[in-house]
């Protein structure tokens, strides 16, 4: 389950944040995920609140935004959501380049 380690990382980079700004508690935390990161959503935050007990992000809630496969043609240049991971435009056969929907990053972090 990489969700636990990606749990881990999560409250690695909350911890060291939260002691550059002295703070005591942690309120929320807000990631980024993109469609294309591979992460179960349920499993991430059930490692999550496994892992926070008896931390100062203890009850903090993940605030989760999911980021859509997002592709450009490097043919004709359009635009549109990659479905099923079908990088072929399906207007003119081109190539889709990915411009979002591998993201995995913490956005923010609400203290006290």
């Amino acid at each position: 389950m990489h969700e636990m380690s990606i749990a881990e990382g999560i409250l690695g980079i909350v911890k060291d944040y939260a002691e550059q700004n002295d703070a005591s508690k942690v309120a929320s935390v807000g990631l980024l995920i993109g469609e294309m990161a591979g992460v179960e959503i349920d499993s991430l935050e059930f490692c999550w609140k496994s892992l926070v007990r008896g931390t100062l992000a203890d009850g903090a809630e993940l605030v989760i935004e999911r980021v859509p496969l997002v592709g450009t043609c490097d043919s004709c240049g359009k635009e549109r959501h990659i479905e099923h991971y079908n990088f072929i435009c399906p207007d003119c056969g081109g190539t889709m380049i990915v411009k979002s929907g591998r993201e995995l990053r913490v956005n923010y972090i609400d203290m006290e």
